[in-house]
């Protein structure tokens, strides 16, 4: 039986998949690198962060089989089979398995102390971008050579993880706030 709740959270769901699509929208062409900078990644730590684990997870499925059918929704609109099988496979892989990981980390936070939580918030934050460079960098290694693959696909991004993982900190006190009041 569908219960309320089980549909609030389904449509919470739903708008982080939405979230995740737009972060696509804005991206930055890295020079040297067949990867662009976006703000997918930090949506879907958020995502992780707002709807726990499991829910984090089919967030980020939901997402993949999105663009698997067809949908513009990864970075610059891209679409299909083609973009989970090119130079972004391994970090398309990587944003459900962050997710899963951010998520299954912020069982142990609440949104308060509130400091106690940005500080937490940040090293989660970290800990899922690792997740999704080390499997980009995977990704990359089997089309260029794994140095090619450090120096293109993830030595680039390490100042966006940086920024993103602030940003995701700062706004972890109302993700869990969010995620309480799902009663996920």
């Amino acid at each position: 039986m569908i219960t309320t709740h089980r549909i609030v959270v389904l449509v919470a769901t739903l708008a982080f998949v939405g979230l995740i699509a737009l972060g696509g929208r804005v991206d930055v062409v890295v020079p040297g690198s067949p990867v662009p900078q976006s703000l997918q990644t930090l949506a879907v730590l958020a995502a992780g962060l707002a709807l726990g684990p499991r829910w984090g997870l089919a967030a980020g499925l939901i997402y993949l089989a999105a663009g698997a059918l067809g949908l513009p929704v990864f970075a610059g609109g891209a679409s299909g089979l083609s973009a989970l099988t090119g130079p972004t496979a391994g970090y398309l892989v990587g944003f459900s398995l962050a997710a899963l990981l951010v998520g299954a980390g912020s069982r142990t936070l609440s949104p308060r102390p509130v400091w106690r939580t940005i500080l937490l918030g940040f090293g989660l934050g970290l800990a899922g971008h690792l997740l999704i460079l080390a499997l980009g960098w995977a990704g990359l290694s089997l089309r260029m050579g794994a140095a090619d693959a450090l120096s293109a696909g993830v030595t680039p991004f390490l100042w966006g993880m940086a920024v993103k993982s602030a940003a995701l900190a700062l706004i972890a006190p109302l993700l869990l706030a969010l995620r309480d009041r799902l009663n996920i």
